[in-house]
């Protein structure tokens, strides 16, 4: 048992690892929501709670986003994440955790509560693009002069060779 317990602690370490790393790589910038884990703990979910290992795993992303120069955001625990319209705004109030899809009071549109969750967190981190009238893609840019690139006449430009 004890050798069982060790290898679940040590498997579940190198997963937070193997993921914090991937999500820091490949993003530029990471949103977490702090989350209430004691009033998690009281719940029916404790186990699961105390053995997902929250803290630790926002610790490796803190230091890791650091190390690669990425951006973590916190959002505070009072944010209403799961409880706002991410389309339209409307605060509903709380929902049970076995409430997984809502349908919004104001605007009539049927919620994930997780994905409503993301969409909320991204936004209140300053995270979301709106493609609402603002421009999403960045207009092309000008190679300067002095970059590498292809002549006018469409042969390569070769780099420290006379004549060419």
């Amino acid at each position: 048992m004890k050798v069982a317990r060790a290898h679940a602690r040590v498997a579940r370490r190198d997963f937070h690892h193997r993921l914090s790393t991937r999500l820091i790589r490949e993003n530029q910038a990471v949103a977490v929501e702090t989350l209430a884990v004691n009033g998690l703990a009281r719940t029916r979910l404790a186990a699961s709670v105390h053995d997902a290992g929250w803290s630790a795993f926002v610790h490796m992303l803190e230091y890791k986003a650091a190390r690669y120069g990425r951006r973590l955001v916190r959002i505070g625990r009072f944010e209403p994440t799961s409880r706002v319209c991410s389309v339209c705004g409307v605060k509903d109030g709380p929902k049970p955790l076995h409430v997984r899809e809502w349908a919004c009071s104001g605007c009539g549109a049927v919620l994930d509560r997780d994905i409503n969750a993301a969409v909320n967190v991204a936004t209140a981190a300053g995270l979301a693009a709106s493609a609402r009238g603002a421009q999403v893609r960045p207009e092309p840019v000008r190679a300067q002069r002095d970059e590498a690139g292809t002549r006018r006449s469409g042969r390569p430009a070769a780099v420290g060779i006379p004549g060419s």
